[in-house]
C-alpha cells in the first residue's frame, strides 16, 4: 500500500527553482533515505511532504493515515534553551498535540503511550528530568519518542544523526531499523551515507531533480552511487 505518491513535483523559494520533475513513491514498511549535496532540495522536499510549503507544480498524494497531523517529524535542529522548564515526559507527551482534534488535556491512553515511548527509547529514568539537561544523543531519542506519539505509521526525519558521536549514531540507526521492522515507515534525509544506507532499503538522490529513485542495492551499483559514497562503505550488521 502506498502512503505517499509524489508526481512531477516542482518547488521554488523566492522565485528561484529548488526542485523540479521529482517523482517517487513510499509504500508501507519502506525505509527511504533521501540523499544529495547541500542545496539539492532535500529539506524543501520534507517541508512539502509535511504540507508546510506550497507546490509550484505536480502533486503529493497522501494516504489517509499520513495526512496532516498523522506524521511523526524529527526536525534537523531543535534548540532547547537552558532554562526551558519542561520535563522529558512533558516534551514526549506534547507529540499528541500534532494530531487532528487534539484536546486541551491528554487522555489516560495518551499518557500511557508517552510512557511506553519513553521506555521504548530507554528514557524512563529521565522522565522527570528537565529536557534541557539531556545529552545530545538523549535529546534525539526524546524527540524521536515525541515523533512516535505523533505518528500513525510514518516517521519523517531530517538529518537525525547530525552532530552525534559515532556510537550514539550507530545506536540511533539500530533503533530506527527496529521501528521499521515493527511496521513503521521511515523517510530520512541524511548526509551520513556510509551509515544510513546500511539500514535504508530505498534511495532518492536529489540534485534539484531526482537523479535516482530505487532500491539501495540498485543505487550502489550505479556510477552515481559509487561516486557519491565514501570508499570502503560497509553494510550494517544484519
Amino acid at each position: 500500500m502506498e502512503l505517499l505518491t509524489v508526481r512531477d513535483l516542482a518547488l521554488s523559494y523566492e522565485a528561484k527553482t529548488v526542485l523540479e520533475h521529482v517523482s517517487f513513491s513510499v509504500s508501507r514498511g519502506d525505509f527511504l533515505c533521501v540523499v544529495g549535496e547541500n542545496g539539492s532540495g532535500k529539506s524543501s522536499l520534507i517541508k512539502a511532504i509535511l504540507g508546510l510549503i506550497p507546490l509550484d507544480a505536480g502533486t503529493i498524494e497522501r494516504a489517509e493515515s499520513v495526512r496532516a497531523g498523522k506524521i511523526g517529524y524529527l526536525a534537523q535542529s531543535f534548540a532547547i534553551p537552558p532554562r526551558f522548564p519542561a520535563t522529558v515526559y512533558e516534551v514526549v507527551l506534547s507529540g499528541f498535540q500534532a494530531k487532528p482534534g487534539a484536546a486541551c488535556f491528554y487522555s489516560a491512553e495518551q499518557r500511557r503511550a508517552a510512557k511506553s515511548a519513553l521506555e521504548r527509547l530507554s528514557l524512563s529514568e529521565f522522565a522527570s528530568a528537565r529536557a534541557a539537561t539531556l545529552s545530545g544523543g538523549q535529546r534525539q531519542r526524546m524527540l524521536l519518542a515525541r515523533a512516535l506519539c505523533a505518528a500513525e505509521n510514518l516517521l519523517v526525519l531530517d538529518e537525525p544523526v547530525a552532530g552525534l558521536d559515532p556510537l550514539v549514531t550507530h545506536e540511533l540507526y539500530h533503533l530506527l531499523r527496529a521501528l521499521n521492522r515493527e511496521g513503521m515507515t521511515i523517510v530520512m534525509v541524511s548526509h551520513d551515507l556510509s551509515g544510513a544506507l546500511g539500514f535504508a532499503d530505498h534511495v532518492l538522490h536529489l540534485q534539484k531533480t531526482a537523479l535516482f529513485f530505487g532500491s539501495t542495492g540498485e543505487y550502489l551499483k550505479t556510477p552515481l552511487g559509487r561516486r557519491f559514497l565514501s570508499p570502503g562503505k560497509k553494510e550494517a550488521d544484519a
